[in-house]
């Protein structure tokens, strides 16, 4: 679980691989995703079973009782990705199309960490209420919807609204999945430098919609408000803010944060908000060189720094621990503790649809933060690991029981099943879509990617 330890040279060229390679492995692959089948086909007169006219029999159940839709199809395990590509990646508003290869990832995620089926569905419209119109017209054919990088704070408003009016789950994992990994990467960071997490000050930098749900997730963990201070592009959130008062209308997360937070009342630009401050948390403006070597050695001793902007965080990681920072979290896989939330959608997701539930809540959210932070804690903690890897297959399997359990428990769940259930079917679903993965593989019906 150590750190490799790497020259600076080395560091940098390994952080440049993924995007060289990254044009060639899609074109050769022509996308990452494709349906496929799972149940049995072994003669011709099974398609009158599959199909018409056998199928008209369980449309008319369902007809007759809605519910045995999750009986007779796969909607109780098929997400849809939906995304209008108006905030993608750190890349920006980029449209639909260019927006698309994200998606396919993101589904790809789904099914081999998960076991969920995912497809992506872009809409090539930026207006709020189409958006949630689209998404309530294809409802019916999924058992969850991952609302993906719409731009704030009109994401806010489009999950709001539809957790109120549709009876699935919908769930926004830039806002809920990033608050809910990085509460798992805080707890694990906070033992090992021996800090008490209602008593240390936050310096939040970024009030998108990661950062303003990784806040409302911090204070329903029981962090004091005063103790977090925000920054957005004009400096630090505080009450005497008239641009966000008059703008409260159209933004009123960042202005109601204004009022909550920053206990001090202090002032100031990044650099101030960081000085003396024990945890940053950033999700702003893709790097590096957007925060500054100098602003760091100014936080307190043992200080923890998540720099969680894609695709290159706010500052290499190597820079953060030049300057004092202990524990350093980025969001990309090549470097140690990856904070980032393909650790927790597909297990969050599982335990969800695996109990049919209605909604996914922050206390799921949470629920899940602690069982990805106890998988990681049970293997051994340490300054370069401090939350589990995309290939700790035991850790999906923990949060999807952690999650469905706490659903049953909040009266959410249409199926209740014991936590030996709950783990018997992640299991399951998991093995068997990495399982699936490689017989393909090792049968060339998938074959290697390109070679440099």
């Amino acid at each position: 679980m150590g750190e490799e330890k790497l020259s600076v040279e080395e560091m940098k060229r390994r952080a440049e691989i993924p995007a060289k390679k990254a044009p060639g492995w899609h074109a050769f692959y022509r996308g990452k995703i494709e349906t496929t089948l799972k149940c049995a086909v072994t003669d011709v007169s099974d398609f009158g079973i599959w199909y018409t006219p056998g199928v008209a029999a369980p449309c008319r159940e369902i007809e007759a009782d809605q519910s045995k839709v999750f009986d007779y199809t796969n909607k109780a395990n098929t997400v849809a990705v939906v995304s209008d590509g108006s905030r993608v990646l750190g890349l920006g508003n980029i449209g639909p199309h260019a927006g698309l290869p994200v998606m396919e990832g993101k589904a790809l995620l789904f099914k081999y960490l998960g076991g969920v089926g995912a497809f992506p569905i872009m809409l090539d419209t930026q207006d709020p209420e189409e958006i949630i119109q689209a998404v309530k017209w294809i409802a019916p054919a999924f058992g969850g919807v991952n609302l993906e990088d719409f731009a704030n704070p009109k994401c806010f408003y489009i999950l709001d609204r539809l957790r109120e009016e549709l009876d699935i789950p919908v769930w926004h994992d830039d806002q809920q999945g990033t608050a809910s990994i990085t509460l798992a990467g805080l707890i694990n960071a906070l033992k090992v430098v021996g800090k008490d997490i209602n008593k240390i000050t936050y310096c939040v930098i970024g009030t998108g919609s990661a950062n303003v749900a990784f806040v409302r997730i911090l204070l329903s963990a029981g962090v004091p408000a005063g103790n977090v201070i925000m920054v957005d592009s004009k400096g630090i959130l505080h009450p005497g803010r008239e641009d966000l008062e008059k703008n409260q209308d159209k933004n009123p997360y960042k202005w109601h944060y204004a009022q909550v937070t920053n206990a001090e009342h202090r002032t100031g630009d990044m650099a101030d908000a960081i000085a003396g401050s024990d945890v940053l948390i950033a999700a702003s403006k893709p790097g590096p060189g957007t925060i500054k070597q100098e602003w760091l050695q100014a936080m307190n001793k043992d200080a923890i720094a998540f720099i969680m902007a894609n695709p290159t965080p706010e500052i290499w990681p190597w820079e953060a621990k030049e300057a004092g920072v202990r524990i350093v979290g980025t969001g990309r896989s090549d470097f140690p503790n990856q904070v980032n939330n393909s650790i927790g959608f597909p297990g969050i997701f599982r335990g969800t649809l695996d109990v049919f539930a209605k909604t996914i809540t922050d206390e799921m959210a949470i629920a899940a933060a602690h069982a990805i932070a106890e998988t990681a804690e049970k293997k051994g903690i340490n300054d370069n690991y401090i939350v589990p890897t995309m290939m700790e297959t035991e850790v999906f399997v923990n949060e999807a029981v952690a999650v469905g359990l706490k659903a049953i428990e909040q009266g959410i769940a249409r199926r209740i099943l014991t936590e030996d259930e709950l783990r018997n079917e992640a299991e399951t679903k998991i093995r068997h879509a990495q399982a699936e993965t490689k017989i393909l593989m090792d049968a060339g019906h998938i074959p290697p990617p390109p070679s440099d």
